[in-house]
């Protein structure tokens, strides 16, 4: 089993930054590959970013490439995202997931998940 718990989400201004941690406890974190995906109220769970288990490839949502970064410190069990030059749009709950393989754009593919962090942005 993994325990995956984020943090840093909170209230910004258009075009400010956050950086998004996910701690992982349990099975070994540099095994897993990470995905992180957002949920904005009435809309479907969609993907954001992922890396896989060594962090030597990471892959975006065309909506946030070029702003947001995805990486991992599997020697603290912790991955990040950084999201910058942050929109109204961006605005949802974040969750980052693990899974022991390759890593996917599709939710489903996950076996882990954390509880969500709140991101908002005000225009």
């Amino acid at each position: 089993q993994v325990q995956l718990v984020e943090s840093g989400g909170g209230l910004v201004q258009v075009g400010d930054s956050l950086r998004l941690s996910c701690s992982a406890s349990g099975r070994t974190f540099s095994t897993l590959a990470m995905g992180w995906f957002r949920q904005a109220p009435g809309k479907e769970r969609e993907f954001v970013a992922g890396i896989r288990w060594n962090g030597n490839y990471t892959y975006y949502a065309d909506s946030v490439k070029g702003r947001f970064a995805l990486s991992r410190d599997n020697a603290k069990n912790t991955g990040y995202l950084q999201m910058n030059s942050l929109k109204p749009e961006d605005t949802a709950v974040y969750y980052c997931a693990a899974e022991p393989f390759g890593g996917s754009r599709i939710a489903s593919a996950y076996t882990y998940w954390g509880q969500g962090t709140q991101v908002t942005v005000a225009s």
